[in-house]
């Protein structure tokens, strides 16, 4: 529960410290004092977005402060092991608002996000606020007040998951059915287009050894002649060939090296270039040899370059890309195969998900059917208790038009109610009056209260619209919950509200040089008095209105003894 705050220049409030204790503590106050001061500070210190015009004038920033003993909140305290933020039993959290608007928060004087405090603030406090009513006639607000009951969260988690997966594959399967003519139209063209490349034996073409085999066979005839007219003119024409007159010249210069030895060098260049010319005849003859005219092969050769160029034009690529268009082509065609399959497997999660959701769906509406029947009945007496004798509410569990998943599952949850006899039960939108709405906001709220763990409750003003016995009523409903081993926190203006509070919280306001502050004090003895009195007869206390306040005390006290 909450044992500490602390506010330091928020709002109207320069500096603030407060211990609460269990059972129900009222805060009262004139119209205007500031009581709802207190919730923004818990809001804020939980999570809620902040900004700078939270900040007191004059002040560069806002800090509060809450401390809370979880012992009595099994949730917070593996909230805080889960997330190492460790225990000793308590837990301190602050947060800070700068004057730009930025703001930290700290758990257990370890930084966090706000995330983190609205999760752990989850477990530790429940604020419902005055207008509660109105979100009441809301359909998701009627919904989540009975899955609340029937503690439907984790399932609730469960069925929102498998919405989401079925939401995301229903969408992929409508584009992929939108697809699929194209996709089967593309699929059969890279067929035709692979198989008539591979026909063609794209896969090992060399398109280089083509052309330069082509331009071989295409000159055959002038590279045969000209090669025999050079090996004739180098080395076999024995009269006049290079080699015969090397022959001649080192003989000759042989016969002069005796006379004149200087020659002798010249002659060993020539018998070299003898030896030279010698081994490129026989270079010669050799490749002449082994070259001979085809024209079947130069007309294969001629018809398989005819094939790869008109098989380029058609492709639109270079006749030697025609091996890396086959691969591109067969990648694509892969692809597409692989995305058909992909697409069976997912329509079988499709389904498979769908037949998962159905279940936990059905799961679903019969703990809501349950919860429903023993909640109406709780609610229909409080609501009777609330000055509505003939009150009746009853939760309407219906199954949504159509069976298409849905984040929440396939119901409609709809409360209705019959305010007076005779009269059967309509929507509550539709019936009830501002002060009957109230009335049967508070009996759910106190009703659906019962079966929660959050260790710390707070209404504001949800006794607005009531009055008289009517009050007293709520009050000691808030009081039975404080003692039932809850804390309670109550905003109120009513006195049979206000008398029940095991503890009183004063607020006040006040004004000088300019600034305006609000106060907290704890009430006792004829403060307490004076407070309730001022609240049952106005500004002025008369003999009458303290005496009744002392009265209705007084009663209380002794309804305790």
């Amino acid at each position: 529960m909450l044992v500490h705050l602390s506010i330091r220049d928020l709002a109207v409030v320069e500096a603030l410290e407060l211990e609460f204790d269990g059972g129900l503590t009222v805060l009262t106050g004139e119209t205007g004092a500031g009581k709802s001061i207190l919730l923004t500070a818990l809001g804020l210190a939980l999570g809620d977005r902040a900004d700078s015009g939270f900040i007191r004038p004059g002040a560069n920033r806002a800090e509060i402060n809450l401390g809370f003993d979880v012992a009595d909140s099994p949730a917070a305290r593996q909230w805080l092991e889960d997330h190492d933020l460790g225990h000793h039993g308590d837990c301190l959290v602050r947060r800070i608002v700068n004057a730009d608007g930025r703001s930290k928060a700290y758990i257990n004087n370890r930084p966090v996000t706000l995330q983190a405090l609205q999760e752990l603030g989850a477990g530790l406090v429940e604020i419902h606020g005055q207008h509660a009513h109105v979100q009441l006639l809301k359909p998701q607000e009627q919904r989540r007040l009975l899955d609340a009951a029937a503690d439907n969260g984790e399932l609730l988690t469960k069925i929102e998951g498998l919405y989401k997966r079925w939401r995301v594959l229903r969408d992929e399967l409508a584009q992929s059915e939108n697809a699929a003519r194209d996709r089967v139209a593309r699929e059969e063209l890279l067929r035709y287009q692979i198989d008539e490349l591979e026909q063609h034996d794209i896969a090992d073409l060399d398109y280089k050894a083509l052309i330069e085999e082509h331009t071989l066979q295409a000159n055959m005839g002038k590279i045969l002649s000209t090669g025999q007219a050079q090996l004739e003119a180098l080395y076999e024409d024995e009269t006049r060939s290079v080699n015969s007159q090397l022959a001649q010249a080192v003989h000759a210069l042989a016969d002069l090296g005796q006379l004149a030895p200087e020659l002798l060098e010249p002659l060993v260049m020539l018998k070299e270039a003898q030896v030279q010319v010698k081994e490129a005849a026989l270079q010669l003859r050799r490749q002449l040899d082994r070259l001979e005219a085809d024209p079947a092969r130069f007309d294969w050769l001629e018809n398989r370059l005819g094939d790869l160029h008109r098989l380029a034009r058609k492709h639109r690529v270079r006749p030697e890309a025609l091996p890396e268009h086959l691969d591109a082509l067969a990648e694509e065609l892969a692809q597409i195969t692989q995305g058909s399959e992909m697409a069976e497997a997912a329509k079988l999660e499709f389904e498979q998900i769908a037949i998962e959701y159905a279940g936990l769906a059905a799961i679903l509406s019969e703990r809501r059917h349950a919860a429903a029947l023993e909640l109406q009945d709780k609610i229909s007496a409080a609501i009777r208790e609330l000055g509505m004798p003939q009150g009746r509410l009853l939760m309407e569990v219906r199954p949504m038009a159509g069976k298409e998943p849905a984040p929440h599952g396939w119901d409609q949850v709809e409360f209705l109610v019959s305010a007076n006899p005779g009269l059967p039960p309509r929507p509550l939108a539709r019936v009830a009056s501002g002060g009957e709405l109230s009335r049967i906001s508070l009996a759910i709220q106190v009703a659906a209260t019962d079966s929660k763990t959050v260790p710390s409750l707070i209404f504001d003003e949800v006794d607005t619209g009531i009055g008289g016995g009517i009050a007293e009523i709520v009050g000691q409903k808030l009081r039975m919950l404080g003692q039932q081993g809850r804390q309670v926190f109550c905003v109120t203006h009513l006195p049979q509200v206000a008398v029940q509070g095991h503890h009183h919280l004063l607020v006040e306001k006040s004004s000088g040089g300019g600034v305006t502050q609000s106060t907290v004090r704890q009430l006792d003895g004829q403060e307490r008095t004076r407070e309730i009195a001022r609240m049952l007869g106005g500004v002025r206390l008369t003999r009458q209105t303290l005496a009744h306040a002392e009265e209705m005390l007084g009663l209380q006290g002794s309804g305790e003894g």
